[in-house]
């Protein structure tokens, strides 16, 4: 059933059953009526237009439901998934971006390294984080974590959730686009297993850059795009009314990038989402990233950066006619 307070256009039929629904209920609670039939063919009712609802969702959609204000975040997935989380400050040199967080923590009894982008719940949160949007110091703390993994000898897994690093002028002046070149190429040579997860939105430069890794998961409902749909619609349309036709476009939904092989694994998600059933999503991340990692366990350090770098080597790879 759905449980959300925010309600997309598309979710519309699914609110009215649910609300006719809830009315059957009522009645047969307070009046005493016997209803259990028209109960039973109600919710049967929900179940099949919920299916039918998800099962034919377009890319801009599925956007939606990627930016979620309900949607579990980086913080949620560590507190339900992980154990032991210790955050780690700073970036050494300038200050501590809180769009980024990370710190040690362990996964079945296995200590690894966790980096995630944070947004916020509300408008004092969302400044704190900065939108979830990463300055070029997020980045280089990102980086001293890894490099921290490294010597250490730790996993590191890293959560996607961000519509792109800031573009503001500190942030250019700090060189957010070098900090950004520069993990991604640290991050092919590193020598640990390393795993990201696109958990939401997968913005551009602001995601690939702690997103280099052995194998990319992605939920079912998540994103991850070379830009925002709205920003390619201004682009080429000169009108971000187009983000639809540019979402499907990019194919930038998880089942194309699958098949483009720019990720790795789908994972499902409940009907309606992560932000419905958050304990089946948690324990579905759990599960995938102890399979995912007990595989990379098996390969040793110098076959894994072959590995790495065929796989990034064949993304973009087209044929002329």
């Amino acid at each position: 059933m759905h449980k959300s307070s925010y309600l997309f256009d598309f979710e519309q039929p699914i609110r009215e059953l649910e609300d006719s629904y809830r009315h059957l209920k009522k009645m047969s609670e307070e009046d005493g009526i016997d209803l259990g039939r028209e109960i039973v063919s109600a919710r049967k009712k929900i179940e099949a237009k919920i299916k039918e609802v998800y099962s034919s969702l377009t890319s801009w959609q599925k956007v939606q439901i990627s930016r979620h204000p309900e949607r579990p975040y980086s913080l949620d997935y560590i507190e339900h998934v992980f154990e032991g989380f210790q955050e780690i400050h700073g970036d050494r040199n300038f200050r501590d971006d809180r769009a980024i967080i990370g710190g040690t923590a362990r996964l079945a009894d296995r200590r690894v390294m966790i980096i995630g982008q944070q947004k916020g719940r509300d408008t004092k949160e969302n400044i704190l984080r900065n939108f979830g949007c990463p300055n070029p110091e997020g980045y280089r703390k990102a980086l001293r974590l890894m490099k921290l993994a490294e010597k250490f000898a730790l996993p590191i897994i890293t959560l996607i959730d961000t519509p792109g690093a800031y573009p503001g002028v500190e942030s250019e002046e700090r060189h957010v686009c070098e900090a950004i070149a520069v993990n991604i190429r640290e991050m092919t040579m590193m020598q640990v297993p390393i795993i990201s997860v696109v958990i939401g939105e997968g913005g551009s430069g602001g995601a690939l850059g702690v997103a280099v890794a052995d194998t990319v998961l992605i939920f079912e409902y998540a994103y991850y795009s070379v830009i925002s749909p709205e920003g390619c619609a201004a682009i080429l349309w000169k009108d971000r009314a187009y983000a639809p036709e540019a979402a499907d476009a990019l194919k930038l939904d998880a089942q194309n990038l699958l098949l483009l092989g720019v990720a790795d694994k789908v994972m499902p998600e409940p009907p309606g989402g992560n932000h419905h059933d958050f304990e089946k999503a948690a324990h579905t991340l759990q599960k995938h990233l102890i399979e995912t990692l007990a595989k990379l366990d098996d390969l040793d350090k110098e076959e894994r950066q072959q590995l790495r770098y065929k796989k990034y080597r064949r993304i973009g790879e087209f044929l002329e006619k």
